[in-house]
């Protein structure tokens, strides 16, 4: 492992200045430092996501680990940081952004000014800070990828049996593709015979097999008329109660009963259903891979990490027990 150059400190201080001392450091990681002002955010944020996922006697009992872990990680950082350069290992702008957006949409975030509003308040950074982290934590993940969890083995097998298994969690999300025929119910006795009259030729002309968007081009009062009745791709919950439950029964290509609503009268046709679909296999192969080599990968990842911590060159400036009392 290639080291990098740094000067020897003899007192666990950064000097910036003649007689100006800003801030104390407590472990010099080859040519990383990690101050206590560092660490102290650093342990601040650990308990503050504990606070988030337990209470109780669990709380306690993660509370009391927090600090040696927290240190523990920081040291840990800059030794796989190091490793991510002597490989060579490198995260273009693209990948950065994309990871970047990935994060933004599972969590909602319209927007970076939306996103960065979050993470000052939430781990107290802006946005490029938290880009720089990102960057870093990719590389330290692809150095893990390489490294330790491509050598981790799982069958084919292992992996077609654990999707059999958990076809639910792979799921696509339902949505549905309909068309729609309205009809204006109408008012006075003799309108409403209009409208009984004409569902009964539209019956009679599916019978026939008269394509469904001609009718609707023929008979429809809705403004989707012009593009055959299509209302296009429809997540589940965006129709009312009612009128989604004529159309989820349907298959592709079939058309509802009437279904009257307070002023108008609806056909529906069925064009394309994904209610029930699931990916592909190859689709989430690699996902699954993920998912069986992690808790496998474990104790070889604590191994390939003590490795490289007995090759670094880490130095506590101050002792290490006086750190984690705090």
């Amino acid at each position: 492992m290639t080291f990098r150059r740094f000067l020897p400190l003899c007192l666990p201080c950064l000097i910036l200045s003649a007689g100006e001392v800003r801030e104390e450091i407590l472990v010099v990681v080859n040519g990383h430092i990690i101050t206590r002002r560092v660490f102290q955010q650093a342990v601040e944020q650990a308990s503050a996501a504990l606070y988030r996922e337990f209470s109780g006697p669990g709380l306690d009992a993660k509370l009391r680990g927090a600090r040696e872990r927290t240190l523990q990680g920081l040291v840990d950082s800059y030794v796989l940081e190091d490793k991510a350069a002597d490989l060579g290992v490198v995260v273009s702008d693209e990948m950065l952004r994309g990871y970047v957006e990935d994060v933004k949409r599972q969590n909602n975030f319209n927007s970076d000014a939306d996103f960065e509003l979050a993470l000052k308040s939430g781990m107290g950074i802006g946005l490029q800070a938290y880009m720089v982290r990102s960057r870093q934590d990719l590389m330290k993940q692809e150095v893990l990828r390489r490294e330790v969890f491509s050598k981790v083995a799982v069958e084919e097998q292992e992996l077609l049996a654990y999707y059999q298994e958990h076809r639910a969690d792979f799921q696509v999300p339902g949505r549905f593709r309909v068309r729609e025929l309205v009809l204006p119910k109408g008012v006075t006795p003799e309108e409403q015979a209009d409208t009984r009259s004409k569902l009964a030729e539209i019956a009679e002309a599916l019978k026939q097999g008269k394509p469904f968007e001609a009718l609707v081009e023929q008979y429809s009062s809705a403004p989707s008329r012009s593009t055959g009745g299509d209302l296009g791709w429809l997540a589940k919950g965006v129709l009312r109660t009612d009128l989604e439950a004529a159309v989820l029964v349907l298959k592709p290509g079939q058309v509802s009963a009437p279904v009257e609503t307070d002023k108008d009268v609806h056909l529906f046709q069925m064009a394309e259903s994904e209610l029930n679909k699931v990916k592909p296999f190859a689709d989430v192969r690699e996902e699954i891979r993920g998912k069986l080599q992690e808790p496998r990968a474990q104790s070889a990842i604590e191994a390939y990490l003590q490795g490289l911590r007995i090759r670094a060159n880490i130095r506590y400036m101050v002792p290490k027990e006086t750190i984690l009392k705090g």
